[in-house]
């Protein structure tokens, strides 16, 4: 007779724990050429979205780095065009294109927008936004 080792779970406890070096292993297979991720996950008897965990945990990708958040400049429209971007003249058209509509949509913030065509005249755009209150 011979004897067999025997391991005795005496908790309720059912999770497994696995070892850095157990983890290291099997995200290291996923990176071998022709690797199948859900074939290395079966032979260790976990599940793939465990296995992407890991990977996920021990090879993090960085995201780009910014000095700053989001920053909110000041835009002044004018009627000329900055000497910064010269503008190149369009080739001559027999037909004038008709120009599509376009809305403005301008956020004020605490749920309140206002919506003007893109072609308004922007002084009397800068009369309307004199009148909402908090924005001066």
């Amino acid at each position: 007779m011979t004897k067999h080792p025997i391991e005795v779970i005496t908790s309720v406890e059912r999770r497994r724990r696995w070892s850095r070096e157990d983890k290291e292993r099997l995200v290291a297979a996923c990176f071998e050429p022709d690797a199948v991720i859900s074939e290395i996950a079966r032979a260790a008897g976990i599940h793939v979205s465990q296995l992407f965990r890991w990977r996920k945990e021990m090879c993090p990708i960085e995201e780009p780095k910014t000095e700053m958040g989001t920053v909110l400049v000041p835009v002044i429209v004018s009627e000329t065009a900055s000497a910064a971007s010269p503008v190149h003249p369009e080739p001559a058209t027999t037909s004038h294109p008709r120009r599509k509509r376009s809305d403005v949509t301008i956020e004020l913030g605490r749920g309140r927008r206002v919506r003007v065509d893109s072609d308004i005249d922007t002084e009397a755009l800068g009369r309307i936004l004199n009148c909402v209150p908090g924005l001066r």
